[in-house]
């Protein structure tokens, strides 16, 4: 054990037993509350202890205590995580020169394991199939149960044109897959937007990083002027993007009405109203989600829904709407940590509660399965889901306008390829 690590042992201890002491003094006049902060502390350094001596062989007490840190996280926010001085450094470094990535968007949604939010269509985690739900057990190697979030995010960047290996785990696969990945420069689409018949435009915003809803009004003028009456806002997928576009995005069809709220313990409660000179189009509108619909995508949807303002279409969405930032600790390191949540007009926080639509419809296809010949030598990993025959999703959309199914369909296979899960 090293000397760093014990003089932060004893000094974590020392600050457990200070704590300890003043919560008796605090409640000798009283009985402790279940909630009391303190009972509790108690509780961690006793089952500490019990680690120590009684555990099955010598416990590694650095692993124990950042799993116990990493699980404290977890439960708070599926995106926090601890980095350590030198994890910090090289989060900062990525955060200031990106360089080459895979596209892949990560939480720790599914327990202790690190989880695909989505992947960035057109990247290369997205060319090799990879989804929302999948597992990341190991990128190089390296598991990643108890590897900070963050952390793993660092790991995946590097040098466009270099490789990293991913072990993957799908819940409708056996094994698990190794996949090697080349980093590239990952720039996600831009706003695509068509008409599927002579009344029904179709737009796809697969992000909203800065900029892009000004592109989606731009898109929404385009298509009224060919003749548009009513529209289609396809989120699926839109995974990656600042909250602030997902306010502006919802502006776009709202006149009047309240948009989302802010507010964190130490975030002063902020309300979002919509601008009526803001808007561009006041027509039926239906929005389309799915499983890696999150963040800002996910705070227009909810701002959309709860205003009546729009139709939902698709499946529950992720349910990530925050405002996280850097909270330096002593070591030099940081916690990542949500510091305010974003609620829907009806007061839900979409953190804890996503955003459901009204028509729900699967958006993915069941996953095929392939028989080996005995003998075979093993099939190389696809993780690739089957095209899909008919987006079902964009169908029942089209069903609640009004418009022609048929026809729509026909004109969107004539034109552009529709987005990942179109």
């Amino acid at each position: 054990m090293s000397s760093r690590f014990q003089y932060l042992l004893v000094t974590l201890s020392g600050v457990l037993v200070a704590l300890m002491l003043v919560g008796m003094l605090l409640g000798q006049s009283r009985p402790a509350p279940s909630t009391d902060p303190y009972r509790h502390l108690n509780v961690f350094t006793e089952v500490l202890a019990k680690i120590k001596s009684d555990y099955v062989e010598e416990p590694d007490m650095k692993s124990v205590s950042l799993g116990a840190i990493n699980g404290l996280l977890v439960s708070l926010d599926p995106f926090a995580c601890y980095l350590n001085a030198d994890q910090y450094k090289q989060y900062l470094n990525t955060l200031q020169n990106p360089k080459g990535g895979v596209g892949l968007i990560l939480s720790r949604k599914y327990g202790y394991e690190i989880s695909v939010v989505d992947a960035i269509p057109g990247s290369p985690a997205d060319k090799a199939g990879l989804t929302t739900g999948d597992i990341i057990e190991a990128i190089n190697g390296i598991l990643t149960r108890d590897m900070p979030l963050a952390f793993a995010d660092v790991l995946l960047h590097g040098e466009p044109g270099t490789k990293v290996e991913l072990t993957v785990l799908r819940l409708s696969r056996p094994e698990p897959v190794k996949v090697t990945l080349t980093r590239a420069v990952v720039v996600p689409p831009a706003v695509t937007a068509k008409m599927l018949d002579g009344e029904t435009g179709y737009i796809s915003a697969v992000d909203l990083t800065k900029g892009k809803s000004a592109q989606v009004a731009a898109a929404v003028r385009e298509l009224t002027g060919k003749g548009a009456k009513r529209l289609v806002l396809d989120l699926r997928h839109a995974a990656l993007g600042v909250p602030e576009e997902g306010i502006a995005l919802a502006n776009l069809f709202l006149e009047k009405g309240v948009i989302a709220s802010l507010e964190g313990q130490k975030v002063k409660k902020q309300v979002f109203e919509a601008d009526p000179a803001k808007t561009v189009y006041r027509g039926p509108l239906v929005v389309l989600t799915n499983r890696g619909t999150t963040g800002a995508a996910e705070v227009a949807a909810a701002a959309l829904a709860a205003n009546k303002r729009a139709e939902l279409v698709g499946e529950r969405t992720y349910g990530d709407a925050a405002m996280r930032k850097p909270v330096a600790t002593g070591d030099g390191g940081a916690v990542l940590l949500a510091v305010a949540k974003y609620y829907s007009p009806d007061g839900k926080a979409i953190n804890e509660t996503s955003v459901t639509p009204q028509h729900l419809v699967s958006d993915s296809e069941p996953a095929a399965t392939e028989e080996e010949e005995p003998g075979a030598p093993p099939a190389a990993p696809d993780l690739r889901q089957p095209e899909k025959k008919d987006d079902t999703v964009l169908k029942k959309a089209l069903e609640i306008l009004g418009g022609k199914p048929a026809q729509a369909q026909a004109a969107a296979a004539a034109g552009k390829p529709l987005p990942k899960g179109a």
